[in-house]
Parts: C-alpha cells; sequence; structure tokens
C-alpha cells in the first residue's frame, strides 16, 4: 500500500497537490481551489490515502480518508 497522504494547498498564487513526505507537487497547478481539490481527491482514491485539503491561509479544511480508515470505530 502507497504511504504519504495526497496534500492540496495553495502556493504562489496557484493550488497544487503533493504527496506528504516528498519533494516537489504532483498532477499540475490550478487556478481554483476546486479544481485541485477534484484532482487531489481521485489521486488519494488511486492510492488509497487520505486527502488533506487546506485553506489559503495553510490550515486544514477537511480530511478525507480513501482506504486506511481504521476498522474498529462505532457509529
Amino acid at each position: 500500500m502507497p504511504t504519504g497522504d495526497v496534500e492540496t494547498f495553495h502556493e504562489d498564487d496557484a493550488w497544487l497537490n503533493r504527496i506528504s513526505g516528498e519533494a516537489g507537487t504532483i498532477a499540475g497547478t490550478y487556478r481554483t481551489k476546486a479544481e485541485a481539490v477534484e484532482a487531489g481527491r481521485e489521486i488519494a482514491r488511486a492510492r488509497k490515502v487520505e486527502h488533506i485539503v487546506k485553506n489559503e491561509n495553510g490550515r486544514i479544511a477537511e480530511r478525507s480518508t480513501y482506504g486506511h480508515g481504521p476498522r474498529d470505530i462505532r457509529g
């Protein structure tokens, strides 16, 4: 299973995606947050990892897990 979650973040007037813990970005640059989130979500689903979306200020806005969530949570 791949390691390293997918992060969507804002930098230098563009929205980007990267794999946590790896240098560089993946999947190009995006003009809008929505475009970058959609691309990041697809990458996270394919890798079965968490997708972390940050606001322009760098704070986490949302998190979604695709495939490696704990199984012992009652709900």
